[in-house]
């Protein structure tokens, strides 16, 4: 993998002028393990950048290996060319925002103004690069299947070499990044607080069923244990 410089992993990340928020600040946090923590729980991340001097904004899965986060899509995505795609390492890269949100509850007060959502999210800035080196292309793809189901790259085939062809990886380093969090109920006015309204938080949680297995799967192959504890 590519040769860089071990992060401070004691220290909170640096706060910039991109990722300090103009409104709530004291809900934003550069605590690295916050980061980390919203990052690994989360599935899907939207990606944004410019194109044709419009503003994009893609859904798409992603992994995280210590200090870098991995996107991986086709070739030919639109993305991953402006990034430089595989062939051009000396690309200057893709200015992007990538974002991750959890919706942990609805806030529902008593007037209509106040009502909100507690959520926990992460914004990172940075510069998208492709990944040209072989070993991290491989361990950037383990990585982002791995963030699906843990251990699931141990138990499927991995890609074979027309299929890696056909593959690109761009990374965005943890460097300028931010997390946001808000908690507790409403926020009423108090010449609210005496209206017939009800007011609280609604909680959200996220479940896993029961896993369904396909069509013509093997009956003789059992349920792996990472997927039965989920």
């Amino acid at each position: 993998m590519s040769e860089t410089a071990p992060p401070d992993v004691t220290a909170a990340y640096r706060p910039t002028p991109r990722t300090v928020p103009t409104r709530a600040r004291e809900r934003a946090s550069y605590d690295r393990e916050l980061v980390h923590a919203i990052l690994d729980e989360a599935y899907i991340c939207h990606l944004g950048f410019v194109r044709d001097g419009a503003p994009v904004v893609l859904p798409t899965l992603y992994g995280r290996v210590d200090e870098r986060l991995y996107v991986h899509g086709s070739t030919g995505s639109r993305p991953l060319r402006m990034a430089g795609g595989r062939t051009d390492p000396e690309d200057p890269g893709l200015a992007v925002c990538l974002t991750v949100t959890h919706v942990d509850g609805l806030v529902l007060a008593r007037s209509a103004f106040h009502h909100s959502i507690n959520y926990r999210s992460v914004v990172v800035h940075g510069i998208a690069r492709p990944v040209t080196d072989a070993d991290e292309r491989r361990a950037a793809l383990d990585a982002i299947v791995d963030h699906v189901v843990p251990g699931r790259s141990y138990d499927s085939r991995p890609a074979n070499d027309r299929e890696l062809a056909a593959t690109a990886v761009i990374r965005l380093d943890l460097d300028e990044v931010s997390a946001k969090v808000r908690t507790g109920g409403p926020n009423d006015d108090a010449e609210d607080l005496g209206l017939p309204h009800w007011a609280g938080v609604v909680p959200l949680a996220h479940g896993y069923g029961a896993p369904v297995p396909a069509d013509d799967l093997d009956p003789s192959i059992a349920l792996p244990d990472y997927l039965s504890v989920l």
